[in-house]
């Protein structure tokens, strides 16, 4: 049996948004246990010239909702990036997910071989389907995914491979 294009999209994506879900509930609770501000988790960040950890959460979700939405020729909703608090991002995780469980497998079946066009601010990138599921979104996904959990277990925040893959 083959793999559908939403088999590898969907699922995949609203699996790991709950992971990434319960990995940032564990945070804040971290940092209400240790009395520690979000703000510092929120803003921290890898490296000086990476983003901080609230930006690697909305781009992962901006990564599954857009990519979704392309697929299925749809139109992504809009978020104002204004995250400031570990609430605020569950609540963007919460807004991401009720989208995509709004797609059906119909509106992304289908979609391997159609050219789709990605614009951003500078130029504009074709991709086929296929091509643009497995080789940008979901490597570009799991980027974020992997650097807010690596953000948080850097800064002491007592999170594992099991958490970051659900399996705890």
């Amino acid at each position: 049996m083959s793999l559908s294009m939403y088999q590898a999209s969907i699922p995949v994506f609203i699996r790991q948004l709950n992971n990434l879900s319960n990995i940032l509930g564990i945070a804040a609770a971290h940092a209400e246990e240790k009395k520690i501000e979000q703000s510092v988790f929120l803003n921290a960040r890898l490296a000086p010239d990476m983003f901080a950890l609230s930006r690697q959460v909305q781009i992962a979700c901006d990564s599954a909702k857009g990519g979704a939405a392309l697929l299925a020729e749809i139109e992504a909703p809009s978020h104002a990036d204004d995250e400031s608090s570990f609430a605020e991002l569950q609540a963007r995780i919460a807004k991401t997910l009720t989208f995509l469980q709004g797609i059906s497998a119909a509106q992304i079946d289908g979609s391997e071989e159609r050219t789709l066009s990605l614009k951003r601010r500078d130029k504009e990138t074709h991709f086929q389907g296929q091509a643009f599921l497995l080789d940008h979104v979901l490597p570009n996904f799991y980027f974020h995914l992997t650097t807010a959990y690596a953000i948080l277990r850097h800064n002491g925040v007592a999170i594992g491979k099991r958490d970051f893959l659900g399996t705890r």
